[in-house]
């Protein structure tokens, strides 16, 4: 595909590096020469210096037969007025745009083709927060992605001592809990994918990715390691758009306290929040910590958009006894480091954000996409249309599709049904078919397969 990428910063710049990976013919604007100088020296992808919001840069950048746009700028308003002008002029198929602001979002009626032509709407923030609600709900997990409207959730946990099913056979697990639909998709042990079956054996320690119905996700988690009990009170760093959206979230659940150091923000936050406790203040202060009793305190949440302020803050709520810490880090460079000491999960906005466009880039009907392991990795949900004829996968056993190495398929949604797939499975038209591609590389293959042939038409 042919696209234009507006915003050389973290996303872009994260985002750029994902497509031009796979052979995408990316070009990239802003207003920062340097940015664009750096971004060219590593990647294999086409730079314009100037505003994306200017005809004449989006026809210099080659808008006039771009496929999509996606407008991540800093600024909302460059964000939708590149839009507008990609529509207008260049006639750009798909233009999708960076909304940060939630005032834009109380009135969705501005977005479509007779106002701001934004066919799709992203918010770094929005799922940097939904990520962030169902790690809360599901504590001990690394990392929970949902597909089929929340009917089908892929969790990813660390195997440990206690779980009845470490050093037994997959095979145990159906044994073990016969009336629910479940199936281990992947293995990482020692960084190194295995492809599992029902003879592998859990390792304690294996990082194990699995699918289930949203109701038995506890009750798999129970068999790969001891249960957490469930958290009660949330301490917040940072009231910014990420802190307020998590804190409204939450709040009628948890015990929520948010500490913001910025006294008009604090005032904001106190009028425009419920059930939360509102706290001026630096969250990198003991005494404040442990006047908020951080040693009872289940979830340390450090939000602020400084790396350092987080990392610091995260790490002194953990020496003081905070049961789990999670951080948000924008530098890739960190992300590594810290995760393997006292800060128990770092989440990278960039990452999830853009698993929230692969979806809008994949070929085919993929109707969702998550990005995994730094990106190496995806799951993805894609329907399959047609029928026997037009389709690759249509009327066939899960056995006799060409999948490419290193790519199953977890399971079907069928209408409200969860099945959990086996070599017989039948595909059908209309299934929304959950695949897990532990190598990135085949991800062209896999699209190709849910593509359907002109016949069908």
């Amino acid at each position: 595909m042919k696209i234009i990428i507006i915003g050389a910063g973290q996303v872009g710049a994260t985002l750029a590096e994902n497509l031009a990976s796979e052979d995408n013919d990316i070009t990239v604007i802003d207003t920062d020469l340097v940015r664009l100088r750096e971004l060219q020296d590593r990647l294999d992808i086409q730079t314009v210096e100037g505003s994306g919001a200017h005809p004449d840069v989006l026809k210099q950048a080659g808008c006039n037969d771009a496929d999509m746009l996606i407008a991540v700028s800093n600024q909302d308003e460059t964000n939708m007025v590149a839009c507008q002008v990609a529509h207008t002029l260049f006639k750009t198929p798909t233009k999708i745009g960076r909304v940060r602001s939630s005032a834009y979002s109380h009135y969705p009626e501005l977005f479509n083709d007779q106002a701001l032509p934004m066919d799709v709407r992203i918010s770094p923030e929005k799922e940097v927060t939904k990520h962030l609600s169902r790690l809360i709900r599901y504590p001990g997990a690394l990392q929970v992605m949902e597909f089929a409207d929340g009917k089908v959730q892929l969790v990813v946990v660390k195997a440990e001592k206690g779980g009845p099913l470490i050093g037994q056979p997959i095979s145990f697990l159906k044994e073990h809990m016969p009336s629910i639909q479940t199936r281990i998709a992947a293995i990482y042990r020692d960084g190194k994918s295995i492809s599992p079956d029902g003879n592998t054996h859990i390792h304690a320690n294996d990082e194990v990715f699995f699918l289930t119905a949203q109701r038995d996700v506890l009750d798999v988690m129970s068999e790969l390691r001891p249960l957490d009990t469930p958290y009660r009170r949330i301490i917040i760093a940072g009231g910014g758009n990420i802190g307020e959206r998590l804190a409204h979230s939450l709040e009628k659940e948890y015990r929520v306290k948010i500490i913001e150091r910025d006294l008009e923000r604090c005032r904001y936050l106190s009028e425009n929040l419920d059930n939360t406790i509102v706290l001026n203040g630096d969250a990198s202060k003991q005494e404040l910590l442990l006047e908020e009793n951080i040693e009872s305190t289940d979830v340390f949440c450090a939000l602020t958009n400084n790396d350092e302020a987080n990392i610091m803050s995260s790490m002194l709520a953990k020496v003081l006894g905070v049961r789990t810490v999670m951080t948000i880090i924008n530098n890739p460079a960190y992300v590594d480091i810290v995760q393997e000491g006292m800060i128990d999960i770092a989440i990278s906005p960039q990452q999830t954000t853009i698993s929230s466009l692969l979806s809008y880039i994949r070929r085919g009907d993929v109707v969702n996409v998550h990005s995994m392991r730094k990106g190496a990795a995806e799951a993805l949900e894609a329907v399959a249309h047609g029928d026997y004829r037009s389709s690759k996968v249509v009327g066939r056993s899960i056995a006799n599709l060409n999948l490419p190495e290193g790519a199953t398929i977890g399971a079907i949604v069928r209408e409200e049904d969860l099945i959990i797939a086996t070599s017989e499975l039948v595909i059908q038209a209309e299934d929304h078919v959950i695949i897990f591609v532990t190598n990135k590389k085949q991800i062209p293959a896999v699209e190709q397969l849910f593509q359907v042939g002109l016949t069908f038409f």
